[in-house]
């Protein structure tokens, strides 16, 4: 069987650093909001290029907390509306419901399934916030939704949950090797007023357990969202605002710090077998994603589209290869959202109809990529 994704054998390979992570955490004895949660916070925000980080309990909270600070702040008000891409995680829209704010489902660009910048711009009028997924590890158009956004006075976040990495502006040069393009390449996390990351195991940068992060340069955000993670309390048993319990456990912080320093070669090992998967896979049958050979994707998934996704899925099954689909159910039609069952959403749902997602992971070995090519060019 080829896995889809070996969590085993990619955690296993930092066992002892873990081991020795964790005994010096419990000699340490400081479990909530210590040390290593600091270190980390400096670390990842460090490598996003921006001046603050906030560890949370997880992505949702991380993207929820962005809103309730800016709500806080009186910068955004309940029942502003946000501009969302309907082909997202559920997680995203639950967000903006969970502000009490309106989510404003728009359609993808069908080639990168990110949020489209030729959406009619009348949607924009009269929202308050845009908030840019970077689905499946490939930049959103930043440059493009940037400027939606100082055209229509919006604040722009990002959804960089499955994004940990991705760099803007590389280039492919003529050495057919990637690099940066210029000094003004930045990654995920600093492409706008504010990031949510999640650190959930499965994720380029995952920890062990639940974990998000929130990346910005905005000081006043960081002082509110800091209170909102923890009771809305800066000490203890003192409450200023109404808060909630969002905090990264301070082990997942550890092994999230141990597993930092090689997140940039398991992105660049993914985008191998990308382009392996994107040369040896000759089959009509099957669109391959796009992607421009820069840095701007870290293939958090790698997700090809075919007409009858239920005899495909025979097909993998037959061959021994693990699969999983990046998502089955458009999130309008979810039961949780049936209130926004008449949003008319055709490429959404013919997308999520289509879509799967084929084995992709750092420890992925060379003879089972050229098992997938060879079995998939015979379907």
């Amino acid at each position: 069987m080829i896995k889809f994704l070996d969590l085993y054998k990619i955690n296993n390979r930092f066992r002892d650093a873990f081991q020795e992570s964790f005994s010096k955490s419990l000699d340490d004895a400081h479990f909530i909001l210590g040390n290593n949660v600091t270190t980390f916070e400096n670390e990842f925000a460090n490598y996003c290029g921006t001046k603050f980080c906030i560890g949370t309990g997880n992505g949702l909270d991380a993207l929820t907390l962005i809103l309730k600070g800016y709500i806080e702040l009186g910068k955004l008000k309940k029942g502003d509306k946000v501009i969302v891409p309907a082909n997202t995680f559920i997680a995203t829209i639950l967000s903006v419901i969970h502000a009490e704010l309106i989510p404003v489902l728009v359609e993808p660009n069908p080639n990168t399934y990110t949020i489209s910048v030729d959406t009619d711009k009348a949607i924009f009028v009269d929202a308050k916030a845009l908030i840019m997924v970077h689905l499946y590890g490939q930049l959103a158009d930043v440059e493009g939704l940037q400027q939606i956004a100082k055209d229509f006075n919006l604040f722009l976040f990002e959804d960089a949950a499955q994004a940990h990495g991705a760099i803007l502006n590389s280039k492919k040069d003529s050495s057919n090797s990637i690099s940066n393009s210029s000094s003004i390449s930045v990654r995920a996390g600093s492409l706008s007023d504010a990031a949510a990351f999640s650190f959930y195991p499965s994720k380029n940068l995952g920890a062990l357990g639940d974990g998000g992060a929130i990346t910005t340069n905005d000081s006043e955000l960081v002082t509110v969202i800091k209170l909102l993670r923890n009771y809305g309390s800066e000490e203890k048993y003192t409450n200023k605002i109404i808060g909630f319990n969002s905090r990264l456990d301070d082990m997942q912080a550890a092994f999230l710090s141990i597993k930092l320093k090689t997140l940039d070669n398991d992105n660049d090992r993914r985008r191998e077998i990308a382009k392996a998967y994107l040369n040896g896979i000759k089959n009509p049958k099957l669109k391959l994603p796009f992607y421009d050979g820069s840095k701007n994707h870290i293939f958090y998934a790698f997700v090809v589209e075919v007409d009858d996704r239920a005899d495909f899925i025979e097909f993998l099954n037959a061959n021994q290869i693990e699969w999983l689909i990046h998502y089955p159910i458009p999130p309008h039609q979810q039961e949780a959202l049936r209130s926004f069952s008449h949003f008319n959403l055709p490429l959404t749902e013919n997308i999520h109809k289509r879509i799967i997602s084929l084995p992709m992971s750092p420890v992925m070995i060379d003879k089972d990529i050229q098992s997938v090519i060879s079995a998939l060019n015979t379907y």
